[in-house]
């Protein structure tokens, strides 16, 4: 059975994926680990990679974890890239993001307080229903801070120029983090939000199993 490495974002586990049927395939899910003081995405990057015990693997990448996923592309060979709620460059994360990134004000405001501002949260994930708001909510609670932190700071100042000929990418047309005006994305889901891996995941899932064949 052919494996798949899925990488969860800002922080989050396995359970992100949980709604996903991707049959005949192992899903193996990537933990992330503290990073170090001022370690770099690229060196971070490096140690997450011993979690892949498989050669040219198939990666799957959640909003930061998809970024995550490029960056591990450029150190190891990938049979494929699938990146769902993300970004393929630094080019398509929103101008604000980018700009806040350019005066250091992402080091200045404290983040790690930020995953508790429930209703913000809700807003921008696209989230209505309480079984949903309360999914998040234990996602949060259960993030690190320092890695929350970490994520973010590494998300909005993100470099990357390379495209990669083996990447896909979905995302959802009403996604307030990285809204569609910004991205070139290889299919869309309508009405799909940030959260869309969970609220839709049956039609990701139809469109990854496409892509896998």
């Amino acid at each position: 059975m052919k494996q798949i490495y899925c990488i969860s974002g800002l922080g989050a586990d396995k359970r992100a994926f949980q709604y996903l049927s991707i049959p005949n395939y192992q899903l193996h899910f990537i933990d992330w680990i503290i990073p170090e003081k001022h370690e770099t995405i690229e060196a971070y990057c490096s140690r997450l990679i011993t979690q892949i015990k498989t050669e040219n693997p198939i990666i799957i990448g959640m909003s930061f974890g998809g970024m995550i996923a490029v960056e591990i592309a450029k150190q190891i060979g990938t049979e494929k890239i699938i990146l769902i709620s993300s970004v393929k460059t630094k080019f398509e994360i929103p101008i604000l993001y980018r700009f806040l990134a350019a005066l250091g004000l992402h080091y200045i405001v404290p983040l790690q307080y930020l995953k508790y501002a429930y209703k913000i949260a809700f807003w921008f994930f696209g989230i209505k229903n309480e079984k949903e708001k309360k999914f998040l909510k234990t996602i949060l609670v259960d993030t690190n801070p320092t890695l929350f932190s970490w994520s973010i700071k590494k998300a909005v100042s993100w470099q990357n120029t390379i495209l990669f000929d083996q990447l896909k990418k979905i995302n959802g047309s009403t996604d307030k983090i990285f809204p569609l005006k910004n991205n070139n994305a290889d299919a869309v889901i309508k009405g799909g939000g940030h959260f869309m891996i969970v609220n839709k995941a049956n039609e990701i899932s139809t469109i990854i199993n496409d892509w896998l064949k």
